[in-house]
C-alpha cells in the first residue's frame, strides 16, 4: 500500500499514484486531464462492484440467478456494465492505438444502461491531444489501485483515491480548481462542527460534492446508518456537476437529488419546497453578477432586500428560507460579510442579529482557499436556539452569539496555500459544542471564554458594537500578549519579506533571460 520515500518514510498509496498519474499527463492541462484520470478511477470502481456481483450470480446460476440480468443488478443499487465496457475488457485493449475510442464507448455504454448517469461520465479519451501509450499506462496504473484488496474494501480505497485526486487538481489549477472544490479542512470543520447525524442535508452550491462526502463520513464514524441522512445539492456548472454525480456515485450515496441547472439556484431554485435540517455551503464570495436586478421583491428576502452588486447576504437568506422549524447552517462567506454596511447589507446582518439566527461566527486564518485571496469566516445559524433540555442536548443561547478568531491557527502546505491541522479543527469544534451543549454530553471541562481566541457575547454587546460581528472585536487580546516581543516579530517579518523579494527577484530574472533569448532567436 505504501513505499518509502526519499527521506525512509512511508508514501501513501494515493501520493505514488497522484505522482505517477501527473508524469503522464504530458502536455495536457490539468483542467482537462482530471476528466481522464477520475473518469477512469470511476469506471474501474462500478466495474470492480459490478464483478462482485456477478461473480455471487454466477455461483448462484443453479438456482435461478443470471449473472446478465439488469434486473439483478437494479436491485442491488450496482450499476450494470456491458461486456465491452468491462475493466478487464477495457484493460485488453490498453496497449491498441484506438483504446480512446475503446473507453469512449465504454462510457456511453454505460450510460445508456443505467439512466442515472446520463449525461455525467466523461467521453475525452479519444482525443488528439492525449496520447494512446500514456492512456494506456493510466489504465494499467488505475488497474493496480486496490489489486490484492478484498472486493469489499477497494471500493473504499478507489472512493478515497477519487477524493485525495480532486484536491490535488484543485491544487494543480489553482484559482480555477476553486471553483469546484472547497479545501478538505474546511469541509472537516464545517460537518463536524454542524454533526449532521440524522435528516436532510442541503448544498444549493455543491461544487463536487465534497460536504456530502465528509456528512457520510462523520455519520460511519459514529456507527450511524448512511440511510439516515439523504441529501439534496443544487449545481450549475455542469462539468462541475458530473463530477460531484461520480463522486458520489463512487461512495455509495444517493444523488438522485443532486439537480443542475445553468440558471442556478437564484433564478431557478431546483428544491423550493425544500425544508433541510442542515446546510453546508461555500457560496462563491462577493459576486456581483447574480440576477439581483430581476428578483427584487422575491419572497426569500425576509431580512432585507440584498443589494443587486453582492451576492453574500442573498446566499444567507437562501440558506435560512430553506431551514426547517430546526434546522442549523454552517456557511463560508467573505469577510467583509462581517462588517460591511454598504446598500443595506448592516441592515440585513442587523435583522439575523435580532431575530435570533446567528448562533457563531469563526474568523479563518488567510491563505486557506485557491481561488481568492478574500479573507472569509464561517457563520452558523440555528433556528429556535431557546429550545433546550435533554430532547436536542442544548443550552439556550439565544441571546449570545459565539466568537472564535482562528486567524493564527493553521500551517502552510505551500507559499500560497494555508490548511487547518486536525489539531486546529478539534480546537474550534470542541469550543463550539461545549459552548452550545448541556455540560453532562461534553467531554472535559465546561466552556469559558479564552482571551484572544473566544468569547461568549451578549447581544447587548453585539448592538454597541453597531452589529459589527468580526470576532477579534470580542476576544480582546490573549493573556500573553504583555510578553510580544516586538523587536523578535519584526525581525522574522522582515526576514520573510526579504525571502519573498529574492524570489520573486530570481524569477523576473528566469523570465527576462527567456525573452532576451527569444527576441534573439527571432533576430535570427
Amino acid at each position: 500500500m505504501a513505499k518509502k520515500n526519499g527521506n525512509g518514510t512511508e508514501e501513501p498509496l494515493e501520493k505514488q499514484l497522484w505522482k505517477t498519474a501527473d508524469k503522464l499527463r504530458k502536455n495536457i492541462d490539468a483542467a482537462e486531464y482530471k476528466h481522464v484520470v477520475l473518469g477512469l478511477i470511476f469506471l474501474k470502481y462500478i466495474s470492480d462492484s459490478f464483478e462482485e456481483l456477478f461473480s455471487r450470480l454466477k455461483a448462484e446460476e443453479a438456482q435461478g440467478a443470471d449473472p446478465e440480468d439488469r434486473d439483478e443488478y437494479k436491485a442491488e443499487n450496482v450499476f450494470f456494465v456491458p461486456q465491452d465496457a468491462r475493466w478487464n475488457y477495457l484493460q485488453s485493449k490498453a496497449k491498441q492505438p484506438e483504446v480512446g475510442k475503446f473507453v469512449d464507448d465504454a462510457m456511453d455504454a454505460i450510460e445508456k444502461e443505467n439512466a442515472s448517469l446520463k449525461g455525467v461520465l466523461p467521453k475525452v479519451f479519444a482525443r488528439q491531444n492525449l496520447d494512446p501509450t500514456s492512456l494506456g499506462e493510466l489504465i494499467d496504473l488505475v488497474g493496480n489501485i486496490a489489486l490484492g484488496d478484498a472486493k469489499a474494501r477497494s471500493a473504499d480505497v478507489l472512493g478515497h483515491v477519487f477524493e485525495y485526486f480532486l484536491g490535488e487538481f484543485a491544487l494543480a489549477e489553482g484559482k480555477q480548481g476553486g471553483q469546484f472544490y472547497t479545501p478538505r479542512s474546511i469541509v472537516e470543520l464545517l460537518v463536524k462542527m454542524l454533526e449532521p447525524y440524522k435528516g436532510r442535508v442541503f448544498d444549493p452550491c455543491c461544487g463536487s460534492g465534497g460536504m456530502f462526502v465528509q456528512s457520510e463520513k462523520l455519520v460511519l464514524e459514529h456507527q450511524g446508518r448512511v440511510n439516515d441522512i439523504s441529501i439534496y445539492g443544487q449545481e450549475s456548472n455542469q462539468t462541475t456537476w458530473r463530477l460531484c454525480k461520480m463522486n458520489l456515485a463512487i461512495r455509495g450515496i444517493d444523488s438522485s437529488q443532486v439537480k443542475w441547472n445553468n440558471e442556478g439556484s437564484f433564478l431557478n431554485d431546483a428544491h423550493k419546497d425544500l425544508k433541510a435540517d442542515y446546510i453546508i455551503a461555500n457560496p462563491p464570495f462577493n459576486v456581483s453578477d447574480w440576477g439581483g436586478d430581476l428578483m427584487r421583491t422575491d419572497g426569500r428576502w425576509q431580512y432585507g432586500v440584498p443589494p443587486t452588486g453582492n451576492a453574500n447576504f442573498a446566499w444567507m437568506q437562501h440558506f435560512i428560507y430553506h431551514l426547517s422549524p430546526t434546522g442549523q447552517a454552517g456557511v463560508v462567506l467573505a469577510k467583509g460579510a462581517l462588517t460591511s454596511k454598504s446598500s443595506g447589507e448592516g441592515e440585513i446582518r442587523k435583522a439575523l442579529i435580532e431575530a435570533g439566527l446567528i448562533d457563531c461566527i469563526v474568523n479563518l486564518p488567510a491563505k486557506l482557499f485557491l481561488n481568492t485571496q478574500i479573507p472569509a469566516g464561517l457563520w452558523f445559524l440555528r433556528r429556535n436556539r431557546a429550545s433546550t433540555g435533554s430532547a436536542n442536548g442544548y443550552r439556550d443561547r439565544s441571546n449570545e452569539i459565539l466568537f472564535i478568531d482562528a486567524r493564527n491557527l493553521g500551517f502552510l502546505i505551500n507559499r500560497r496555500t494555508r490548511e487547518l491541522s486536525p489539531e486546529d479543527i478539534s480546537k474550534i469544534t470542541d469550543t463550539y459544542h461545549k459552548w452550545r451543549s448541556l455540560p453532562e454530553l461534553v467531554e472535559g471541562r465546561d466552556y469559558g471564554d479564552i482571551p484572544g481566541f473566544c468569547a461568549s457575547a451578549p447581544i447587548d454587546k453585539v448592538r454597541e458594537l453597531d452589529y459589527v460581528v468580526t470576532p477579534g472585536r470580542y476576544v480582546g487580546l490573549p493573556d500573553d500578549e504583555d510578553d510580544f516581543d516586538f523587536n523578535e516579530r519584526f525581525s522574522a517579518l522582515k526576514t520573510e519579506l526579504e525571502e519573498q523579494i529574492n524570489e520573486e527577484t530570481a524569477l523576473n530574472m528566469i523570465i527576462a533571460e527567456n525573452l532576451a533569448k527569444i527576441n534573439l532567436n527571432e533576430g535570427k
